[in-house]
């Protein structure tokens, strides 16, 4: 991957994360408030699919 295009990747990711934060914040202040968070519900299926897109990736590379 060229320079620039890593450039343009970065600032592109920049501008992703400013315009979702305002929505983060709020989910994350609920998600405190909340009575009974169950958040290894969520996680347990996330880290699955990261581990598998890594793996997609390791693949896909050798």
């Amino acid at each position: 991957m060229a320079v620039w295009e890593q450039v343009l990747l970065g600032i592109t990711a920049l501008v992703v994360l400013f315009l979702f934060w305002p929505g983060v914040k709020t989910a994350m202040q609920k998600s405190k408030e909340a009575e009974n968070p169950d958040w290894m519900g969520a996680l347990i299926p996330v880290g699955l699919v990261i581990l598998f897109a890594i793996l997609l990736i390791i693949v896909a590379r050798s």
